[in-house]
């Protein structure tokens, strides 16, 4: 085993870590209560919330906040809430299997709703909260009585949400902060009870507090309209000298900021989820309409063109599936290793997240930019049926939309992504210098990863790539340093190489694991393949771009000659257009997504 595998205490490493060198967790590993609950929740949404989406569409938020209720009496609202206070206090993967499976129910606005009550409404109050803060508002928040909502942006403050200009005055008694300013675009505003809302304490010190909607001064602005999940509650909120008690501070003063990204960081791996769940429910409803659908004497399905849909959508939904399901083991395992009774433990909870903050953001701009290009391919193999609001593809269209925009914009995430890298190899938390140093000892040397895997050459593609890609991050240090920081356009090709590395990583060791253990999946390894292959040529061409960034297009001879030898050894060979054939014949097989 590679002497890097066993360290996966922080993000990033695997960039360093050789593929399939150690197991990963994949969904083939949930145990029979995951997948108890998971059937739950699907049956929950498929027998409560498909068959009114129509009138939740319409806004009937008490319908809304009814079914919030009933989810509540179920126990699943209360996934991550501690027993002493109502709650299941599961496991993080669960809180994955859970969020995937809302999404069944066809209501993006209700999986918006849900997602915002079980997430940023009270992951707040659960990580940071006092005991009595805990007590006093967490049993109500699990059973739906109480519906929770997170206020952090403002007219002017949106992705530098630290910068916002709700103020909150300590009272000269000290019994209470005044609360003045407005926030923006908040979910839930409209049906919330509860308000994790984050203000400037003394003009600079970025602070949460607990507000309650009915606080004195404190004023819910009306519905907005937005383009899509419709039927979600969204509205501005204004604070007029709010008196807040000193008790509903949320952690400390100054606190604002750690308590803000830690839950943004869980958030954008639950978004991911959710997709995912979307992603594969698009697949399954356009793959029965192309079955069903004749033209020319046949199905659309077995027109070339639309098979291509069908391999395209399935493998960036396996690869995604791969990857989150990766990335929450990886930080439920880092999680579990700190003491529970340490009374800065959720503090420490938030570092340790934080510390996989690559992941998170990957499985963010991934799970909503494949779920951006499912429904715009579903759209397009269903044709004018696709544009009718009749069809909920259509409505899935516009849901997904919003995906890109918050939880941080995708723009934002891809800085996350490089920057947390720089910070990485500044601080050498992962080893990237040294690992840099075998470089030309690997390109020299013929010897293969995995050699008596069925995924060798896929594996041997991968390893030279992430070799390529920290070459260029190497160069793109050595040229910037911590300006690099400022090069966004560079920073985000480097940061799309990290992500494909990582989803097509977490795609081999998956499928690696389950020849190993089951005997040889064709259209496994078939995915593997095409992605493979794609990813490398993706990666190439970024790569050289990079270079000419870098060099301002005047790459020196001997950076030529290495990308050239990278190239010699990447350029895959399979025959991708066949090998998505028989993806999507398998696809149509199954008639839905089948994995």
């Amino acid at each position: 085993m590679d002497n890097l595998a066993v360290n996966r205490k922080t993000g990033g490493m695997y960039m360093l870590e050789t593929v399939g060198s150690s197991p990963i967790f994949t969904r083939e590993q949930l145990n029979d209560e995951q997948k108890e609950i998971r059937k739950m929740v699907e049956d929950f949404v498929t027998e409560k919330v498909l068959p009114f989406n129509e009138q939740i569409e319409s806004k009937d938020l008490e319908l809304t906040k009814q079914l919030i209720r009933e989810m509540g009496e179920l126990g699943l609202l209360s996934i991550n809430i501690p027993e002493e206070f109502g709650g299941m206090e599961m496991d993080k993967v669960t809180g994955i299997v859970v969020a995937e499976a809302l999404v069944y129910g066809g209501s993006g606005s209700f999986t918006v709703s849900v997602s915002t009550q079980t997430g940023i409404g009270m992951l707040p109050i659960i990580w940071f909260g006092s005991e009595k803060q805990q007590e006093k508002y967490l049993p109500k928040l699990a059973t739906g009585e109480f519906i929770g909502a997170y206020a952090l942006t403002e007219p002017e403050a949106g992705s530098d949400a630290t910068s916002g200009k709700t103020i909150a005055k300590l009272s000269d008694d000290g019994k209470h902060y005044t609360l003045n300013g407005e926030k923006q675009f908040i979910t839930n505003g409209g049906i919330a009870d509860i308000y994790t809302l984050f203000a400037q304490v003394d003009g600079n010190k970025f602070s949460a507090f607990i507000v309650e909607r009915n606080m004195e001064g404190f004023e819910v602005g009306p519905e907005e309209h937005k383009m899509g999940s419709k039927g979600s509650s969204t509205t501005p909120l204004k604070l007029t000298n709010v008196n807040v008690p000193v008790e509903n501070l949320l952690g400390n003063v100054g606190d604002g900021a750690a308590i803000a990204f830690n839950v943004l960081n869980q958030g954008r791996l639950k978004l991911g989820a959710h997709v995912l769940g979307g992603c594969k429910l698009v697949i399954s409803k356009t793959c029965e309409y192309a079955l069903d659908r004749r033209q020319f004497g046949q199905p659309i399905a077995f027109f070339d063109a639309i098979k291509k849909k069908f391999a395209d959508m399935t493998i960036r939904t396996y690869a995604l599936d791969s990857l989150i399901y990766r990335a929450i083991a990886e930080i439920e395992e880092a999680v579990n290793e700190l003491d529970k009774r340490d009374p800065d433990y959720h503090m420490k909870m938030g570092r340790t997240m934080e510390l996989f903050a690559i992941e998170s953001s990957t499985s963010k701009v991934m799970g909503s930019e494949t779920i951006g290009f499912c429904t715009d391919e579903g759209i397009q193999i269903m044709g004018g049926y696709g544009f009718m609001e009749e069809y909920l593809i259509a409505q899935a269209y516009r849901d997904c939309r919003i995906d890109r925009i918050w939880e941080g914009t995708n723009e934002i995430n891809r800085q996350i992504i490089t920057g947390y890298f720089m910070k990485k190899a500044f601080m050498n938390e992962i080893p990237i210098r040294e690992h840099m140093a075998e470089r030309n000892n690997f390109l020299n040397l013929e010897e293969l990863v995995s050699p008596h895997s069925s995924l060798t050459k896929q594996m041997n593609i991968l390893e030279t790539a992430k070799y390529l890609v920290l070459t260029i991050f190497n160069e793109a240090l050595n040229e910037f340093g911590q300006d690099l920081k400022n090069e966004q356009m560079l920073g985000e090709a480097l940061a799309d190489c990290f992500m494909d590395i990582y989803a097509t990583d977490s795609t081999l060791s998956r499928v690696n694991q389950q020849v190993e253990s089951n005997g040889h999946h064709s259209v496994l390894i078939q995915i593997a393949q095409a992605l493979t292959a794609e990813t490398s040529l993706n990666i190439l061409n970024r790569a050289l771009l990079s270079l000419n960034d870098i060099y301002h297009g005047k790459v020196p001879p001997d950076v030529m000659e290495l990308y050239n030898t990278f190239q010699h050894r990447m350029l895959p060979r399979e025959d991708v257009s066949q090998l998505k054939r028989e993806i999507a014949e398998y696809v149509y097989l199954q008639r839905k997504y089948p994995f």
